[in-house]
């Protein structure tokens, strides 16, 4: 260990500029077993391992298993990869590392972090391709929960509910599992496949799969509460924001989720609605996190004309991943920065022709610590589209059917839980993830989903 000195920090390979944009798959190719011991053996093994301690939600293994894949030992890695974290190759892949573990790394200050994050998703990837599967046990007891939602938390939840030998019914309203990561992040930063495998591995390990059952239509919480030993709601928070833009209503005026998920739908080779064909299309999208970062790269493979980005402050103060950006400029993406929306503007037909600009700088810092955004007099201006997405954020949608149990939630309707435990106001439910939280990260609803679960284990099997 500690070859960090002679060994730089390498990223995994990227795969050709003008290949990639043919198509939706991976851009990455993720380390071979020689690498990701190469990459693995630069770890100091630090005595107050921050990655872990204060960088990881799930304060995962880390040293432990940069140290046995180092030495050579796969298995060993790989299991202690899968006990804290329930689908570390995912993780791995869409994790924004640069602001959580790798990002706590001491050696990020000069020599490079660790590629922790490759190097997780290429243990698993390896581990498998060897024969390696995590053990479960063959159901130990009778007790059975529901599982509302197969999205990160209801994932998280399942996997650490089956690895007690406890029963999960999991229902989902979509047509396939996995939430935001079946149908809200593109194919290019996550395969498919790598999800549908996870979800092979739960069913064969009891998971009962009830797809296109959605809480408050065909599936009732008050039922399940009556016919399992506890619920966990692990639904997200997909409602999309407007800007409150005048002709922002406008039929060519998307939401961030909504495009993705029909380009998805499409893949799949379902249902969707042709409207959202980008092809010879000058697309703009208004926001600059790491959904707009993924509206932007799809409409670049979906053959857009052109695709700009629109963001009201500076590249710096930009909340999108450093490396996805990167990723969008290289592939064609325009960034416009300090331009504020007014108004969304239409032809003489009605056609979206465009968007209605002012310049803004940047003030003070608010009672939120970021500094503020003032809009220019005078500097007006605009910018040519055919079809705007907004990438403006997510609310928790409306479900009456949490009310009517008595689940208490907050002004902005999310659930209320105990912060130790998820548990709701109502006797046996508990909840995590996006709907208690508000929309967060992929790895925070893995923790609370993982919460929950152990919660559920210290009641059930007491």
């Amino acid at each position: 260990m500690q070859s960090f000195v002679e060994n730089n920090r390498r990223e995994p390979q990227k795969v050709d500029l003008t290949e990639r944009l043919k198509n939706f798959e991976e851009i990455y190719r993720f380390f071979n077993n020689r690498d990701v011991r190469k990459q693995a053996d630069r770890c100091v093994q630090c005595g107050d391992p921050f990655c872990t301690s204060i960088g990881c939600p799930l304060q995962n293994h880390i040293p432990q298993w940069l140290e046995a894949i180092a030495a050579r030992d796969l298995e060993r890695a790989f299991l202690l990869s899968n006990e804290s974290s329930p689908y570390p190759e995912i993780l791995g892949r869409i994790c924004p590392q640069s602001t959580l573990c790798e990002g706590a790394c001491t050696l990020d200050d000069g020599y490079g972090a660790i590629t922790i994050g490759a190097i997780e998703a290429s243990i698993t990837d390896l581990a498998f391709e060897a024969g390696l599967t995590i053990p479960f046990p063959s159901r130990a007891t009778d007790m059975r929960v529901a599982v509302v939602g197969s999205g990160p938390a209801g994932m998280a939840c399942a996997h650490f509910l089956l690895r007690a030998g406890i029963g999960v019914d999991m229902y989902e309203r979509a047509n396939r599992p996995g939430g935001l990561l079946t149908y809200g992040i593109p194919g290019f930063k996550l395969d498919k496949a790598i999800v549908e495998r996870r979800f092979a591995l739960w069913e064969k390990a009891g998971l009962r799969l009830h797809l296109n059952q959605e809480l408050g239509g065909s599936l009732s919480l008050e039922t399940l509460q009556c016919d399992y030993d506890a619920v966990f709601l692990g639904f997200g928070a997909t409602r999309g924001r407007r800007a409150g833009l005048e002709g922002d209503q406008h039929e060519q005026v998307f939401l961030a989720m909504d495009y993705l998920t029909q380009i998805q739908r499409r893949a799949f080779s379902e249902n969707w609605d042709h409207r959202y064909d980008l092809r010879g299309k000058r697309v703009v999208v208004v926001g600059g996190g790491d959904t707009a970062m993924d509206c932007l790269r799809t409409a670049v493979r979906d053959g857009a004309s052109s695709v700009s980005c629109l963001y009201r402050r500076d590249q710096d103060n930009m909340p999108g991943s450093v490396k996805e950006f990167h990723n969008a400029i290289e592939e064609g993406v325009t960034f416009r920065f300090n331009e504020s929306p007014q108004r969304i503007l239409c032809d003489e037909n009605g056609d979206l022709s465009g968007v209605s600009l002012l310049k803004t700088e940047l003030t003070e810092p608010g009672a939120d610590g970021r500094r503020q955004v003032r809009e220019l007099p005078g500097s007006d201006h605009c910018v040519a589209a055919d079809v705007v997405i907004l990438a403006l954020g997510f609310d928790t949608e409306e479900i009456p059917a949490l009310s009517a149990l008595g689940i208490e939630t907050d002004r902005w309707g999310q659930v209320l839980v105990d912060a130790r435990t998820g548990a709701t106001s109502v006797d046996g439910v508990y909840a995590g993830g996006d709907c208690q939280r508000g929309a967060d990260l992929a790895v925070t609803a893995a923790a609370d989903g993982r919460r929950s679960a152990l919660a559920m284990m210290e009641r059930l099997l007491d």
